[in-house]
């Protein structure tokens, strides 16, 4: 599959079907952590109006790629059904996050880790892959979260790694996005 660019993606996603006559449109953005999802995202949320849901609000050091179930439960679900969704945001740093509320309808971007997962797939209207070298993908998150974070981020690419093995997302995208390049390329 070759490489998707922005304006391409901004057009597929304009036209994308949300899935059992769904109200809102999920487009789920998948990758390595540091692979450019976030940057991806808001790019498309300019572009095209959007909501994100960052899965970085449910996940923390010690649980990056399970704590799916109260995501589809807490925002998936309820905007698939046409309500609002609201949830508090895992907290990061040292300020405490306030709640976020998502509006059903329109397009909504879930951007990070396992946004893709086979868990949230029926609930997706769109599927995006951003391929990005994992090396690179260290090297971005170490310049992010600082040097000190470097066996955090370890342990976070092996748990990535693991899921990416077994439910291999990028083979079930529906478009893949190069996280080397730039967005307009």
């Amino acid at each position: 599959m070759p490489t998707a660019t922005l304006p391409a993606l901004v057009q597929a996603l304009a036209s994308c079907v949300a899935p059992n006559g769904a109200r809102t449109r999920i487009v789920g953005i998948d990758g390595h952590g540091g692979a450019g999802k976030t940057t991806l995202a808001s790019a498309l949320a300019d572009e095209l109006g959007a909501q994100v849901v960052h899965t970085d609000d449910f996940a923390s050091w010690s649980n990056p790629v399970n704590w799916w179930p109260q995501l589809r439960e807490t925002v998936l679900a309820p905007l698939v059904a046409g309500h609002a969704a609201a949830y508090e945001p895992t907290q990061w740093g040292e300020a405490k996050p306030a709640p976020i509320l998502i509006r059903a309808g329109g397009l909504v971007l879930l951007e990070g880790v396992t946004a893709t997962r086979r868990e949230f797939r029926p609930y997706l209207a769109y599927a995006i892959w951003v391929e990005t070298p994992r090396e690179l993908c260290l090297q971005r998150g170490l310049a992010r979260d600082g040097d000190d974070a470097g066996d955090q981020w370890q342990s976070w690419l092996a748990e990535e790694v693991r899921y990416v093995e077994r439910q291999q997302p990028h083979l079930r995208a529906d478009a893949i996005v190069d996280g080397t390049k730039p967005l307009y390329g």
